[in-house]
């Protein structure tokens, strides 16, 4: 048996799997519907939420697997945005969501991967006026899910301006009251818009809208989704924030690594700015492990 695979399928759209046979590990993904992985399956346990109706139906958003926020996290100030005195209008997260990819490349060669791409085009446009080129590359291997990133821009003579980030939807064994280990000490909770001390843990399970960790400077946070299994994210300090949400009545928690804060398009404040011909390069890794108890 080989011990890295990738191969392809029919199904509501085509869909992409990647497998690692040495320890049980599984990744779908479906570059069609935003370039989206739908599901983690690590050392044998599924660690995504999806809900397969809004997958299944084009018109609909994602809820579930691992959405990619480009070039917005969050919204824009009533959907719109001004740039060199031109209104644009942005839906939440961006267009790379509502994006088809193409599939460029994979590799059974010490790891499952697939790289895709998004290049700016006419729909893109009318949202976020700029020529960009997303290079993502998900890599399968020692039961991790490696999201390898490469934000281009294709601009011979304007920066490219942007906050990128991660929608990943985590299914809950258990409820929402949560420790998150984090060496943040704050965090900014949006449905009062009041700051406060990170004491440990956020219960989500009466919240309408997310918190924000604002201070952490490890590029790590970790959290039970049962009694048995523990999520790992790490990431680039590009990401400095991070957004958890939940939806009442969902079995999912959102641990979501941000580049800025909401409405930064508006704000501009900490934009990452991207010189003509320059290119940015980013790596999401998540892992589990089993708890013990």
């Amino acid at each position: 048996m080989k011990s890295f695979t990738v191969s392809a399928f029919e199904d509501s759209y085509t869909m992409y799997e990647l497998s690692e046979a040495a320890t049980s590990s599984r990744v779908l993904v479906c570059p069609e519907r935003g370039g989206i992985v739908t599901s983690c399956t690590l050392h044998g346990t599924e660690i995504f939420y999806l809900d397969r109706a809004t997958l299944d139906n084009p018109a609909a958003n994602i809820r579930g697997g691992n959405p990619v926020l480009f070039p917005i996290c969050g919204p824009v100030q009533d959907s719109v945005y001004m740039w060199n005195g031109q209104e644009y209008r942005m839906g939440q997260h961006g267009v790379a969501r509502i994006s088809s990819w193409e599939v460029v490349g994979n590799s059974e060669e010490g790891e499952a991967s697939i790289t895709l791409r998004l290049r700016a085009n006419e729909a893109t446009k009318q949202a976020y006026p700029f020529d960009f080129e997303l290079l993502f590359t998900y890599a399968l291997v020692n039961g991790e899910l490696h999201t390898r990133q490469r934000y281009r821009n294709l601009e011979s003579n304007e920066v490219l301006p942007f906050y990128a980030g991660f929608h990943p939807y985590f299914a809950l064994g258990s409820g929402k009251d949560i420790p998150y280990e984090t060496d943040a000490t704050k965090y900014i909770d949006f449905n009062d818009n009041e700051e406060k001390p990170y004491n440990g843990r956020i219960d989500l399970e009466d919240l309408v809208e997310s918190v924000c960790l604002l201070d952490a400077k490890r590029g790590e946070i970790a959290f039970p989704v049962s009694p048995d299994v523990r999520v790992r994210l790490r990431y680039d300090d590009v990401f400095k924030y991070v957004v958890i949400w939940s939806q009442k009545d969902r079995p999912f928690v959102c641990v979501e690594p941000w580049m800025a804060m909401p409405l930064e398009m508006n704000r501009r404040e900490e934009l990452v700015m991207l010189e003509p011909g320059g290119e940015l390069q980013a790596v999401l890794t998540i892992s589990c492990e089993k708890q013990t108890r």
